[in-house]
């Protein structure tokens, strides 16, 4: 599968709805199309394409982006995964790796490739995902590269194996880093894009997870995948890294924002008749509104300049993450203890989001490599 790359002019400017139409049409899918659909996508692992492609339409992947006319505005990409996440993590999740696809191309100077896939990707109609967490977790000494490239006429060869990659399929993009094998250029690392059936490129089904089934997660084995040089993003990544890292991790805040919501609705959902007993629980709903409000300020001042590559800056940008992880869980933990066994059953909104709770928390960056990354900075968590 290949793109026609044949533009060499600038991207063409996206067409942005403005901010409050995006955030009122991102309530009516998240009510009228994703809540009926929610049981499903936690048992069944059902894969929400159609709310995708619907909040794509409607602008939800788009705003963050810097497209000539875009905004930079990742408070609104944020402020959309979240209402998606108050009913679902999964399709927030699918949210999140979209955007970041959108956020690699068009950070990136290959104005082919934003001006055809990154288009697509903005509007929802090319579905994609992130194979980062290696590469993350490499920069900070916790793994080692997985792909390895070698140069060849017109592009790069990749052979190796991702465990989990999201929002993909047969028919979906990811960007993916490679670190060059041999030659002069040795050790030096690539980031491209590839296509779930490219040449030599195996979607392979993994391990059963006991949430966030419904995200197509696969394993990707590269075979001396071809990747030509109109689909490569970085080379080398040095200065490319530090400019997407922020927005990286900043844009994974909706995940968490919508999570702590929809806990802090579950608390409240049962005051009426169980608050003369939860009144006893040392956390409550306002405690937890309290902090996501704060966490919220603090977001919206980090989203202003997510091109800083400062140290100090970065260290804000971990420690949020760092407190959206763990606000999550408590939040979550939290929604259980109110909700008593009622939240308890197979079907119970509060045990979901219990299991959902811990993504937060694992998903690259996990809270502990998060921990990792303030420690070798010389900062306090």
């Amino acid at each position: 599968m290949s793109l026609d790359l044949a533009i060499t002019e600038p991207a063409p400017a996206l067409g942005l709805p403005d901010a409050a139409a995006v955030l009122g049409a991102a309530d009516r899918i998240a009510a009228s199309d994703l809540v009926p659909l929610v049981r499903a996508i936690d048992a069944e692992g059902l894969y929400p394409e159609d709310v995708m492609r619907s909040f794509g339409a409607a602008g939800a992947f788009k705003r963050h982006l810097p497209a000539p006319g875009g905004a930079l505005d990742l408070d609104t990409t944020i402020s959309t995964m979240a209402r998606a996440g108050q009913e679902c993590l999964s399709t927030a999740f699918c949210m999140w790796c979209q955007s970041a696809l959108g956020w690699y191309i068009y950070n990136s100077d290959n104005t082919a490739l934003q001006a055809d896939l990154g288009a697509k990707v903005a509007t929802g109609e090319i579905l994609g995902g992130t194979g980062l967490s290696n590469p993350m977790k490499t920069l900070f000494g916790i793994e080692t590269i997985k792909l390895k490239a070698t140069r060849v006429e017109g592009g790069y060869t990749l052979r190796g194996t991702l465990p989990w990659v999201s929002n993909i399929s047969p028919d979906a993009w990811f960007a993916v880093v490679s670190e060059i094998s041999e030659g002069p250029r040795a050790g030096e690392r690539v980031m491209m894009v590839i296509h779930g059936s490219g040449e030599g490129v195996k979607l392979v089904a993994n391990d059963h997870f006991v949430a966030l089934e419904g995200t197509r997660t696969y394993g990707v084995q590269c075979r001396d995948a071809f990747v030509p040089d109109p689909h490569v993003l970085a080379d080398p990544i040095n200065t490319y890294i530090p400019k997407i890292r922020a927005g990286f991790i900043l844009l994974q805040a909706g995940m968490a924002f919508g999570m702590i919501e929809g806990c802090i609705a579950l608390m409240e959902q049962v005051r009426g008749q169980l608050g003369h007993v939860n009144k006893h629980l040392p956390d409550q709903p306002e405690h937890f509104r309290e902090e996501l409000e704060a966490m919220k300020a603090e977001v919206a001042e980090l989203n202003k300049t997510p091109y800083d590559t400062s140290q100090d800056y970065f260290i804000r940008v971990v420690r949020m993450r760092l407190a959206a992880g763990d606000l999550s869980v408590a939040a979550a933990h939290n929604a259980m203890l109110h909700q008593g066994a009622r939240g308890y059953v197979t079907h119970g909104a509060a045990q979901r989001k219990l299991r959902e709770s811990y993504f937060v928390a694992i998903v690259t960056p996990a809270t502990k490599q998060l921990r990792k990354m303030l420690a070798d900075m010389g900062a306090e968590a």
